[in-house]
């Protein structure tokens, strides 16, 4: 039976963090005490500093070699349970998706046990619990974020390929990635090259694209953004190869692919591009619109406006969104959270900006922007049969060695519900041996990465032979990761005060996306642990783990590869401001 002074035991363990949310949250909604480039500084230095030595801190000193492995096995059953039933799902549903898959296997199991879980099960069920959460951190961190980035990776490479190669996708026998490429999330401009081989087969280069650099340094050359900027198409001078320009969303102006000059020149001059290629390309609709000047060209990734902020937005970076008329708009503030990028910040690149380039309307001399983040939300993927301007349906892209094509024909209709389908991919070894090479080069730039690793090894040293850590470094290692708790929960409530509404997704989608989070995740989670032979407080533990609010990197994984952010923002936020009663709630009904 739960007493009064053990109810005071968790609120006296848990109520101080909220404080330090509070605090944030008053700091920049009631008082404006910070600003938003400050609000970004501070987070920054909790993702760098804070965080990954709070979690140093927690793997270093736990044992290692007393590991509870059929808790552990419970966590890890949960966890195939739901990734099974989701692909199963998302295979054999007309309404399954890889996306709602990732959004769902996030929300059912990967809770905020670090930040959340660790105080709170010490104050419901003792140390003994805290070790518990330690062993989940370790496994989120080394596995199943890692699993998560590839799932990830993998819908951004078939999203780049279905784009690029939707007839030709099973001829790809390998992929070569330039080094300075990170992620395939589509908010680099990327530009794919396909030579093929003396087998017949496609050899894919991607690589940062050469045109948006051109644009930039023609834009500089000629006195600034606003300077005479030529939008003229030019042709592609690459004779073995067919470049698909990959084009962010701040580098709107249309670049052409690489037709031979006949084919050019006949379709500038509007004549049918069919008098000389064996199917007709549409180059002249690459986006060139009379009455809103410019409309964006087929880009990879150009999705919502909103969602997500440049890959060198850091963390909790705050974003305005710019309107046709050039006016900022408030509501558009969104943050990123708990992760490290390896780009600048939007701060020292000259302002506060979204990823779709919130200034590139002036760029381009005041050329009309694009549309808002609820009116691409809306849309789906469309990457075959699109009308045409005439009414007429058109085709897809095809490689140009196979059938000409222009890029105008690959500016898909991103929406996060939408995966797109091709007839065919690559063969699995290809497509495994490009993912893994996408998901390395996102950890090898995660501090977290490293302060996982290095606390799981030290432990592994230090219990094994009883090595202490020289008091130097413990100690300066303890000064910061002591405040990490709080400072933590301190960029929660900047997040909470930057974003315009706490209820993002709409009131249906955040009482669904609650009742995976607090009631389907226990759920499996205690069948998952009855199976392993789990009984008593160890069951306790695991359901009452299971129902702690959303996890802060899955909704930062979610924002940077624009797959249901909204519905993740929802899960941190409001999942916050529940999570006390809800755990109280099973802390009680299991303690009767």
């Amino acid at each position: 039976m739960i007493k009064l002074l053990d109810l005071y035991h968790v609120l006296t363990a848990v109520v101080p963090l909220y404080v330090a949310m509070i605090l944030a949250y008053g700091s920049v909604k009631w008082w404006k005490i910070f600003s938003p480039d400050q609000c970004s500084g501070i987070n920054r230095f909790v993702a760098l500093f804070a965080v990954p030595l709070l979690s140093f801190h927690f793997i270093s000193s736990n044992d290692p070699y007393s590991m509870n492995f059929k808790f552990i096995a419970a966590d890890t059953l949960q966890k195939v349970i739901v990734l099974t039933v989701l692909a199963v799902w998302s295979r054999t549903s007309s309404r399954g998706s890889l996306g709602w898959s990732i959004t769902l296997f996030s929300l059912s199991t990967l809770p905020n046990t670090l930040v959340m879980g660790i105080p709170l099960l010490k104050g419901m069920y003792g140390d003994f619990s805290g070790s518990l959460m330690v062993q989940i951190v370790v496994l989120q961190s080394i596995i199943w974020y890692t699993l998560m980035l590839f799932l990830f990776e993998y819908r951004g490479a078939r999203t780049l390929i279905a784009e690029q190669f939707a007839d030709t996708a099973g001829s790809i026998i390998s992929f070569r990635v330039d080094s300075d490429i990170i992620s395939l999330d589509g908010k680099e401009p990327l530009e794919t090259e396909a030579q093929v081989g003396e087998d017949g087969k496609l050899h894919v280069t991607v690589r940062k694209s050469t045109s948006s650099r051109s644009e930039v340094f023609s834009r500089r050359s000629h006195g600034g953004p606003n300077s005479g900027l030529s939008l003229t198409p030019r042709p592609s001078n690459l004779t073995n190869a067919e470049i698909y320009s990959l084009q962010s969303s701040r580098n709107p102006t249309p670049r052409g692919s690489s037709f031979n000059h006949t084919d050019f020149y006949s379709m500038v001059n509007g004549k049918n591009a069919s008098n000389v290629s064996p199917r007709q390309s549409n180059f002249g609709n690459l986006g060139f619109d009379e009455e809103a000047g410019i409309k964006g060209n087929g880009v990879y990734g150009q999705g919502n406006s909103g969602y997500p902020a440049p890959a060198g937005a850091g963390i909790f970076s705050p974003v305005t969104k710019k309107r046709a008329n050039g006016a900022a708009d408030g509501g558009g503030k969104d943050l990123h959270m708990f992760v490290w990028s390896s780009s600048a910040s939007p701060v020292s690149e000259g302002g506060i900006h979204v990823f779709r380039g919130g200034d590139y309307g002036n760029e381009l001399g005041g050329v009309a922007q694009s549309k808002d983040y609820d009116e691409y939300g809306r849309d789906e993927f469309s990457f075959g049969n699109r009308a045409g301007a005439n009414g007429a349906d058109r085709e897809g892209p095809v490689l140009s060695k196979l059938g000409s094509s222009s890029t105008a024909e690959l500016r898909p209709k991103t929406a996060p519900q939408g995966d797109p389908k091709p007839t065919s991919m690559p063969p699995a070894s290809v497509m495994t041996r490009l993912i893994l090479i996408m998901v390395w080069r996102k950890l090898i730039r995660n501090p977290n990465t490293y302060s996982s690793l290095f606390g799981l090894t030290w432990s592994l040293v230090s219990f094994k032979w009883g090595i202490e850590m020289p008091a130097i470094i413990a100690k300066s290692i303890s000064i910061l990761s002591d405040a990490g708790l709080g400072m933590a929960m301190f960029s929660l409530g900047l997040f909470m005060a930057l974003q315009p509404r706490i209820i993002a997704c709409g009131k249906s989608m955040a009482a669904f996306s609650m009742a995976v989070r607090f009631l389907t995740g226990p759920a499996v989670m205690a069948a998952s642990s009855i199976a392993v032979g789990l009984r008593g407080v160890l069951l306790h533990v695991a359901i009452v783990q299971a129902a702690l609010p959303q996890g802060i990197v899955p909704f930062v994984f979610a924002k940077e590869y624009n797959v249901h952010p909204d519905i993740l923002s929802t899960g941190v936020i409001f999942g916050m401001l529940v999570a006390l009663p809800v755990t109280l709630i099973y802390y009680i009904l299991l303690g009767l």
